[in-house]
């Protein structure tokens, strides 16, 4: 038997495919195109067996659509800019650049001896210059439109990291990257305006069904608008405060009023009032609660009465006006009308400081104390108690009571969004400069296109201190105004790496060109992304970035589509000992550890394997062996029969076959069917796997009955089959056992195999037997057996079911029941 040298395989394989171009490609309007992608890995070291599971997910796909005739795109590149490799170069006294040039050079060589299809010429890094002068360039046309624009703006700082974060990166409190807690600062930023974009983000989403439900819902409630009315409030002795409510149908029900912590108006409000000091700590001491976890509700409620009152616009109820932690400025006006009765915020804040909790809206069949609640009712109802709009059911009440508002000028109907523009200053050395000067005479300068890039200096200091090392580099911070030609102060802020990944897999069409970001004709041919693979941790990150990325090169004419990904695939964590796989757990994996002892070959099948690629995978080693023995036996199978099969004529299959060789012909036609089905339908790839192994043990089963004579060919059917479904999961030994049966092309330019159905197809059925509507009896019977078949049968197996009974109506359902009703 010829040895499973799996090393020398899968090398060999792997350099013949680089040598011959194989996974190269180009516009080809003869085929239909598939692009197929991966979310772009952070170079931050060696990947691990749980980032291995991403890149076999698309490899599989990739070239399983190649087998089926489709020019497929399956590009890799690397998202190299970001804080990690500065906080490397600060620990380990490395520039930035190089600590990422090696760990790239050290993670392609991994995802090369795995053999993944990448068209290696395509490969990109966000922090080559040529790449990150076209996100200067992008930089510079929103400038121009409005799009970017700089203000100061209390914002999330980290000061481990020294450098301000987007509110989606300092959740609950914490830096993503260092999980320091995060303080709020006031600062001069940089933001985008897509807030511009918010009702199309929402809107388009129409387009993408194929995209999981649950990354929707994070979308739509980071948006998050909603419809309802500002409402302003009288305040005795001041100007009015604004609401924004969502049910103005309750606002008889409001008690108190809550202001944000940080709202405007709560300084001159509590000036004066007796016990001022007292008041102003208590403020002080919510605003520097956490922004973050007082958002996320993981902040006890608290607050404090300001000592001021207000006067409801609909009753003329005079109300009292608190502060409290729960509401926060960016959302609605920063102050809400509390109805406890019907908001569960409020109804906690009212219950912990004794304040009237009062019923206005009725829910059908049910009548609510506010005395007795023991959670607020916020859904619709009837209105009770609110004048003479009682007795309305809650959407008229809405409308009716919007209308009257409007009418007496103390309202109107309006939309409110949670979404804030994309702040992308970071005070960092690594990551792209935002190309303006700034000009003592001329004031802000964009930099010209022809002056791009603007590069980083090569010889920033990395002390951990200080701030931003850029401006520690005059060399870099002395300019020129391209307007009048005097001295200026260049930008020191970098993007937010946010930024870099937003439109990468554009600069994959044509990574090299130099007059553009990328080519519109390539755009036009391969675009959409046809899959798009990635965690669902990206939801209101990078994907919504994303989308507003190609709304805005769609205004500015260099795309007509508007949104950039079809079908977005969520996959799994890998998990080992119960956690996440995290090299901070310490409880990772390599590759290449396994790679050695099993082959790339057996750590692609076996991952793909134990589990839906969309859930959690435990990473267990018993599993890895199982999944070893399974691609040697195969390979003895092949190795059995390779000498005949490589030189006997092929014969054609007999039109009459014995038994063991019709039930593997069908075997054969369904596994085609099932692996076809997992992968293009629902990539379920572990039941595929399953299909082959039960496609395998098939063979096996009647391999020695039909090895001889001319049911040899169904035989021979089966193997090749076998290699070529197979050869997806396992591309090195289907490429190698392809070659030794004879076959000379490459096994992934070799078409996928066609399913027969009517071969297929089942020669006996399973019924299920029916007395009065309960299954008693499940029989076999032929394929498309009439009543005359099967009636004697289904009687006799529910024969104590029908004994001295008359049989009134019998009803074959032709290959799935049998319904007998008796009396």
């Amino acid at each position: 038997m010829t040895e499973y040298d799996f090393e020398e395989i899968e090398t060999r394989w792997q350099a013949r495919w680089a040598e011959a171009g194989t996974f190269e490609v180009t516009e080809n309007p003869a085929h239909p195109k598939y692009y197929c992608l991966e979310m772009l890995p952070y170079p931050s070291g060696d990947i691990h067996v749980g980032h291995v599971r991403n890149y076999c997910i698309t490899d599989v796909v990739a070239r399983y659509k190649r087998m089926r005739g489709f020019n497929v795109l399956h590009p890799i590149g690397w998202d190299a800019l970001g804080m990690p490799a500065e906080n490397a170069a600060i620990q380990r006294g490395v520039h930035p650049e190089k600590w990422t040039r090696s760990n790239i050079a050290g993670m392609k060589r991994q995802l090369q001896r795995l053999g993944f299809s990448y068209p290696w010429s395509r490969e990109i890094a966000t922090c080559d210059p040529e790449y990150y002068r076209w996100n200067q360039w992008f930089f510079l046309r929103m400038l121009e439109r409005g799009i970017a624009y700089r203000a100061k703006s209390p914002v999330n700082w980290c000061p481990k990291c020294q450098t301000v974060l987007a509110n989606e990166q300092a959740e609950g409190g914490e830096c993503w990257r260092c999980h320091s807690t995060v303080e709020q600062r006031e600062l001069e930023q940089w933001f985008l305006r897509i807030t511009a974009y918010q009702d199309e983000l929402l809107d388009d989403m129409e387009e993408l069904g194929n995209w999981p439900e649950r990354v929707l819902v994070q979308q739509r409630n980071w948006v998050g608008r909603s419809t309802g009315a500002e409402v302003d409030f009288p305040v005795e002795g001041a100007d009015p405060i604004r609401v924004f409510t969502t049910r103005i149908d309750t606002i008889y029900g409001a008690t108190f009023m809550v202001l944000a912590p940080e709202h405007p108006r709560v300084d001159a409000l509590v000036t004066g009032i007796p016990d001022e000091a007292r008041v102003r700590e208590a403020v002080a001491r919510l605003r520097s609660q956490d922004r973050r976890a007082r958002q996320a509700g993981q902040v006890e409620k608290e607050g404090v009465f300001t000592g001021r009152y207000a006067k409801n616009p609909f009753g003329g109820e005079r109300i009292p006006i608190w502060v409290g932690n729960f509401v926060l400025m960016g959302y609605g006006t920063g102050a809400i009308m509390a109805v406890p009765g019907h908001d569960q915020r409020d109804f906690e804040f009212a219950r912990r400081y004794g304040l009237d909790v009062r019923v206005v809206i009725q829910p059908e069949g049910a009548v609510l104390d506010g005395g007795t609640l023991e959670a607020a009712h916020a859904g619709p109802g009837r209105t009770v108690a609110s004048g003479e709009w009682s007795g309305l059911d809650s959407a008229e009440a809405i409308a009716r009571m919007t209308v009257f508002a409007e009418s007496k000028g103390f309202g109107r109907g309006t939309v409110t969004y949670r979404l804030r523009d994309w702040l992308i200053s970071r005070q960092r050395y690594w990551g792209t400069p935002i190309p303006v000067v700034y000009c003592p005479k001329d004031g802000l300068q964009g930099v010209p296109d022809e002056k791009l890039p603007v590069l980083l200096p090569k010889d920033a200091p990395f002390t951990g201190e200080g701030g931003n090392p850029l401006e520690n580099v005059p060399e870099f911070v002395t300019a020129k105004c391209p307007r009048c030609g005097g001295a200026a102060r260049r930008e020191t802020d970098t993007m937010d790496t946010f930024v870099d990944s937003s439109w990468y897999f554009y600069r994959y069409l044509s990574p090299r060109k130099a007059d553009g970001p990328f080519d519109a004709r390539s755009a036009r041919y391969w675009f959409p992304i046809d899959l798009y693979v990635g965690g669902t941790e990206h939801a209101i990150l990078h994907l919504v970035y994303a989308r507003f990325w190609t709304k805005v090169m769609r205004d500015l004419g260099l795309v007509t589509l508007n949104e950039p990904v079809v079908r977005l695939f969520p996959q799994g964590m890998v998990h080992k000992d119960g956690q996440v796989m995290s090299k901070s757990r310490g409880n990772t994996i390599a590759p290449d550890d396994v790679i050695r002892r099993y082959g790339a070959d057996t750590l692609r099948l076996y991952i793909l394997f134990v589990a839906p690629p969309e859930d959690a995978l435990e990473w267990k080693e018993e599993g890895i062996e199982g999944a070893h023995k399974f691609v040697l036996r195969v390979w003895r199978l092949v190795d059995r029969h390779a000498t005949d099969f490589a030189s006997a004529i092929r014969t054609p299959i007999p039109a009459e076959l014995s038994e063991p060789a019709r039930a593997l012909r069908r075997k054969v036609h369904q596994t085609i069917q099932r692996v076809t089905s997992d992968v293009e339908e629902r990539i379920h790839l572990n039941t595929a796997v399953a299909a082959l192994m039960e496609l395998y043990n098939k063979i096996s089963e009647v391999e020695e009955a039909i090895a001889e004579g001319p049911e040899r060919a169904v035989l021979r059917e089966a193997i090749e089959a076998l290699v070529l479904l197979m050869s997806p999961f396992t591309p090195h030994a289907s490429e190698e056992m392809w070659e030794r049966i004879g076959r000379r092309r490459f096994v992934v330019d070799r078409p996928w195999p066609a399913a027969d159905a009517a071969v297929a197809r089942e020669e006996s059925v399973e019924l299920a037997v029916q007395v009065g509507g309960k299954v008693r009896a499940r029989i076999v019977v032929p394929r498309d057996a009439d009543e005359h078949v099967v009636r004697p049968q289904a009687l006799a197996a529910v024969a104590e079911h029908v004994r001295g009974k008359e049989i009134v109506k019998f009803v074959v359902v032709a290959n799935r029941l049998v319904s007998v009703v008796v009396r």
